[in-house]
């Protein structure tokens, strides 16, 4: 087995739980960043630490809230309402936080050297392309192309970055998944933060129809359903 280590940037979302567990099987040491940014629905984190738990996975919070307390406008960590619908919707592009992904790759790349490393790890995938441009294969590659270069020289040179869904929709993340016995009940999704997922965010939306597309039975509890069990 390959005992290299992977640096993974773990949300405790179902994809990067997913992408934790696949990094796991195929024999990297696995050590888990997740990142608080000052997000309305930072419970994920604790999601994450569980994961790691699960994994034997070394485990780390990065605090960088007072740098998301500046990254304003978003409805992940400013006063804006969290838009309820499908990603497809244009009111979505609020959901965007600046930069996001970059920064906390960077942070992973910085981790990745010091540790010496093989593998910065991170779970973007098909259904992020359409809003984020952070989650695009063109980013990746650029991403990637500009780390060589800021730690040329330094940390393992076989050091590179993981992105093994980005060509992957949500429901395929959801199929490799089952098969790596993921517990999906052990992830968190939805943007609002509350007590059970609302069911009717864009990252709800897409957690419901990714089990369905796969034909996983879905574990999670909406709160959305739970109103239309009352009612009826």
């Amino acid at each position: 087995m390959n005992r290299e280590e992977a640096v993974a940037v773990v949300s405790g979302g179902m994809d990067s739980v997913t992408l934790a567990y696949l990094l796991s099987s195929e024999g990297y040491g696995l050590h888990i960043i997740a990142v608080d940014y000052g997000q309305r629905h930072k419970k994920e984190i604790s999601y994450a630490r569980r994961c790691a738990g699960r994994l034997g996975a070394g485990f780390e919070v990065v605090d960088i809230s007072n740098v998301g307390r500046l990254l304003s406008g978003s409805a992940l960590t400013d006063e804006v309402e969290v838009p309820h619908g499908h990603y497809a919707a244009d009111n979505m592009a609020v959901t965007v936080v600046p930069n996001r992904n970059a920064i906390m790759l960077s942070i992973a790349y910085g981790v990745a050297v010091a540790r010496e490393s093989t593998l910065v790890a991170a779970a973007m995938h098909a259904g992020d392309h359409y809003v984020y441009p952070d989650c695009r294969p063109e980013f990746i590659e650029a991403f990637e192309a500009m780390e060589r270069k800021a730690v040329e020289g330094f940390g393992n040179p076989s050091l590179r970055l993981y992105a093994p869904f980005i060509h992957k929709t949500k429901a395929e993340i959801v199929g490799i998944g089952a098969k790596l016995g993921v517990p999906y009940e052990e992830t968190w999704s939805c943007y609002e933060g509350g007590e059970v997922h609302c069911g009717l965010c864009g990252t709800c939306n897409e957690r419901k129809e990714a089990f369905e597309i796969a034909g996983v039975p879905d574990p999670t509890v909406y709160r959305d359903r739970q109103k239309a069990e009352t009612r009826g």
